[in-house]
């Protein structure tokens, strides 16, 4: 038997409730690990919620993320005992997730859990984390420099938002932070931000195609009004890397700095990302993510708090990171 959040839908609605599993209830898959960490996103939020019709059978167990140790293994890459790490891949949606002790997956969606990285940290990261050094990185593809002015960070004090601060302070960039919570302005300076932005300050479009050049790129996690504000801010030949949908899945804009300022729109997709690139990602957050920063945003958690925090991470009221331990 293994604990584990079962969701489960009756008339439409989708309930939520801690209960212990028989291990053949597992969905079918390649290796079996046994769940240490798992977290809390955006993503699991409305999973949690039964909200976008991101699961389609019930009943399911949510958690798009988790790290522990392979139990079982008929998969030629693993074996019992090895550490190892999962995002993505519809795992959580689709497929069973980690929201449990035990999670059975197929081999190819699991990374090595790389060196020097816990199981914790790895989850204090999570797709939030992988999803902002992919953001990154793409920046980086396009011409990100520190010489060329500020970065904006948008919904900055959220999961996404805290790890990109951090790691965009770490490589030397001057970080705008906006939020809406001025509760979240010390947090926000002591992962690295140089500026605060008020939210509302970016949160309609001026009505301009273009307007002044502040910012060289962007990392969004909001879209919708948000993004539409920020694209005509951008300087030449910067670029927006959107993560996220929190403001809205609409977009409604002109062509006019793609066209006039040859700024880039750069989709991240963190689900289906393809292996190597991933492992590229794992291995630059170890190296350029601060640990002690990425301490500083846990914020600890049990499986049972999840009934809970599913429905205060879409109200933005969750700063950080989540981390829960799947035993406690």
């Amino acid at each position: 038997m293994f604990k584990a959040i079962l969701l489960e839908e009756s008339d439409g609605k989708v309930a939520a409730r801690l209960t212990e599993l028989d291990d053949d209830r597992l969905p079918e898959g390649d290796v079996t690990v046994a769940v240490d960490y798992s977290t809390l996103n955006y993503k699991d939020g409305m999973v949690l919620n039964g909200i976008g019709r991101l699961v389609r059978t019930y009943p399911h167990v949510p958690g798009i993320d988790f790290a522990g140790t392979v139990a079982d293994s008929s998969h030629p890459d693993y074996k019992a005992g090895d550490p190892v790490v999962l995002t993505g891949w519809r795992v959580g949606e689709m497929h069973w997730g980690g929201h449990a002790e035990k999670a059975r997956v197929k081999g190819d969606w699991l990374v090595p859990l790389p060196e020097g990285l816990t199981a914790k940290r790895a989850m204090a990261i999570g797709t939030a984390g992988f999803t902002a050094m992919l953001a990154v990185m793409a920046l980086e593809d396009h011409g990100l420099d520190p010489a060329k002015g500020e970065v904006l960070v948008t919904g900055a004090a959220g999961g996404v938002g805290s790890v990109a601060v951090a790691i965009l302070h770490k490589l030397g960039y001057q970080v705008a932070a906006s939020t809406g919570r001025p509760e979240t302005h010390d947090y926000l300076t002591g992962l690295g931000a140089t500026t605060l932005i008020e939210r509302s300050e970016i949160a309609e479009p001026s009505g301009r195609p273009l307007d002044r050049e502040r910012w060289q790129a962007c990392i969004d996690s909001v879209g919708g009004k948000t993004l539409a504000c920020v694209l005509p801010q951008i300087a030449y030949g910067g670029s927006v890397a959107a993560v996220g949908l929190a403001g809205g899945n609409t977009l409604e804009t002109t062509v006019l700095p793609f066209l006039l300022r040859g700024v880039n729109l750069l989709g991240i997709d963190s689900v289906m990302c393809p292996l190597p690139r991933r492992k590229t990602a794992w291995a630059r957050l170890v190296r350029d993510l601060p640990m002690d920063k990425l301490d500083g945003m846990i914020n600890e958690a049990k499986l049972s708090d999840l009934l809970t925090l599913g429905g205060e991470i879409l109200k933005g009221q969750v700063r950080g990171r989540v981390v829960v331990d799947t035993h406690a």
